[in-house]
Order: C-alpha cells, then sequence, then structure tokens
C-alpha cells in the first residue's frame, strides 16, 4: 500500500522590517553627529487654511538617554506615520524621556502680518533657543532657520523620518495643535475644525462657501480655496 501522502511543508515567511525599529534608526542618526545634547524642531499647521502654526523642539542628552528609553520610543517616527492615537501615545512617552522641551505658536493673525515662511521659521528657531544648550547641534525640519546665538545649525531634509529629535518634535507640535483644534470645534462651529484641523479638505472649503471664515482662518494664505470664494 502506497505511503499516504504528506502535505507540502509551510513556506517560511520572509521577515520584514517591524516598525519597532524605526525609533532605533533616527537615535542611532542623532547618535552618530558625536555630541551630547541633539535637539531637534519641527511644526505643525504650516499648510492650514485654519488655525496657528505650532512649532516644537525636544533636547535629547545621549549621556542620560539609556536602553529603557529607546525602547520607550522604538516605534518613534515622522508624526505623519501615526494615528492620532498613536500620536498621543507617544507624546507623554517623549516630554518624560527628553531633556527639555519647548513650544511656539503662531496665530492666523500673526502669520498674515509677517508671512507664512517667515513666521515659520522664526517659531521653529525660537523654539531650539528655549531648549539647545552650550555645545549641542539644533537640527530643523527641512529649513535652515538662521542665528542660533552661537550654537551649531543643520537642515535636515526629511528630519522627521530621519532625526530622533526632529521626529519627537513632530509628535509634540502634532498633539499640541490637533488638541487646540478640537477645543477650537465647540469655539467655533459649523467648520468642522475637529475633523480636518484646518487643512483644505473639500468639507473645509464647503463651510467656508456656506458660512463664510472664522477668526482662525488665515486670510493671506495663498489657496485656491480662497481665490475661487472671492474672499
Amino acid at each position: 500500500m502506497p505511503p499516504a501522502s504528506q502535505p507540502p511543508a509551510p513556506t517560511p515567511k520572509k521577515r520584514t522590517k517591524s516598525k519597532a525599529r524605526s525609533g532605533r534608526r533616527l537615535f542611532a542618526h542623532d547618535r552618530a553627529l558625536g555630541v551630547r545634547f541633539v535637539a531637534g524642531a519641527d511644526e505643525a499647521g504650516r499648510g492650514c487654511l485654519a488655525g496657528p502654526l505650532v512649532a516644537a523642539a525636544v533636547l535629547f542628552d545621549y549621556e542620560a538617554l539609556g536602553p529603557r528609553d529607546v525602547r520607550a520610543l522604538s516605534v518613534l517616527n515622522d508624526s505623519k506615520q501615526h494615528t492620532p492615537e498613536g500620536r498621543e501615545a507617544l507624546y507623554p512617552i517623549v516630554l518624560r524621556t527628553a531633556t527639555r522641551v519647548a513650544v511656539v505658536s503662531r496665530c492666523a493673525g500673526g502669520i498674515d502680518a509677517r508671512g507664512l515662511h517667515r513666521t515659520n521659521l522664526a517659531a521653529l528657531r525660537e523654539s531650539l533657543l528655549k531648549v539647545a544648550r552650550p555645545g549641542c547641534i539644533c537640527l530643523s525640519d527641512g529649513f535652515p532657520v538662521g542665528d542660533l546665538e552661537g550654537h551649531e545649525g543643520r537642515a535636515i531634509v526629511d528630519g522627521d523620518a530621519k532625526s530622533a529629535a526632529i521626529a519627537a518634535a513632530s509628535i509634540i507640535a502634532k498633539v499640541t495643535r490637533d488638541r487646540f483644534m478640537h477645543r477650537a470645534d465647540a469655539r467655533h462651529p459649523g467648520w468642522e475644525f475637529a475633523a480636518h484641523v484646518g487643512y483644505s479638505t473639500p468639507e473645509h472649503r464647503e463651510a467656508i462657501q456656506r458660512q463664510g471664515v472664522s477668526p482662525l482662518h488665515r486670510m493671506s494664505f495663498a489657496s485656491t480655496a480662497y481665490q475661487q470664494l472671492a474672499l
């Protein structure tokens, strides 16, 4: 009697890079700079039609940062790669792990008065100066921020996906701004700020068309949403 056929052996699953490695990669980038203190800054809300621009800076002390801290931030990444729940979970861990954290906010009126780009650079610079210590390297996402009063500054393209300090700052900035816009939704009903947090979504543009602008809207922002509404 022929032997019963054996089921085929299971095909080994290909190993994929775990998302939990993202934080280790980002911390390795900053450690490779070879200094004790690394500060990073990022913003949230630059491309919005309404609401503040929020810049944040985070300082990590690599002599104080231990394996447990890196493990706690093992999933750290650019804030856009996380869900709102994921960002909220990381927020207190960043606050606990960082040596210094600073937040700088600029309202719609200030953006209109100074211009978006100038406002953004000034907010990033101010946040970095609030956390900088002698000997640290100050990293900014994308743009050089100008004179840092003797501190070394470097602009990192796509820095929130490369540097732990910048990625941590992006979490702080995004969570801070989103919380503000959720509170603003109750104070300014009808624009659905809690849903789109000020970005140019079809629903947001429809709300502007329906009931005009709120005190949170930026009137100088070069957007087709505003151009079409003849505001």
